[in-house]
């Protein structure tokens, strides 16, 4: 995987998600500093990587945050670092970050475990338009 640029972020998604894809979307609004790249979970390079890292997301169904040769995180630890690199006001979100990670866990997952049903789920993963195209790995 030497193919992965090491000056961004890489974030794993669930690609037929529409909150996750909705996510993403915000996530390019406010990453005003061109920190992200994404690939979908279920895409080629979104399985090379999470191969790579050893992750089964069959037991964490989450959110991946990588930076190449540094380090990874999943669920509400990955958000919460998302939302930091944007700056401002979102730096707040950091306090969730004094919060026992197995209750911040708790609560994403609860989520997660509804998204569907609360947001619904697409039958493919979503493609992005050409002008997003260069904020995607795959």
């Amino acid at each position: 995987m030497n193919d992965l640029p090491e000056d961004k972020k890489i974030i794993l998604f669930d690609g037929v998600c529409n909150l996750c894809n909705d996510s993403v979307l915000k996530v390019i609004k406010y990453d005003t500093k061109n920190t992200f790249l994404f690939t979908a979970l279920q895409s080629d390079k979104g399985k090379e990587i999470i191969n790579q890292l050893g992750i089964d997301i069959s037991k964490i169904d989450s959110i991946v945050l990588y930076e190449p040769g540094v380090s990874y995180e999943i669920k509400s630890t990955a958000a919460l670092k998302i939302m930091n690199d944007f700056g401002g006001i979102w730096s707040l979100s950091q306090i969730f970050l004094f919060l026992p990670e197995g209750f911040r866990n708790y609560v994403y997952d609860y989520i997660a475990k509804n998204r569907y049903k609360w947001f619904g789920k697409k039958e493919t993963c979503m493609i992005p338009t050409p002008e997003l195209n260069a904020k995607f790995l795959d």
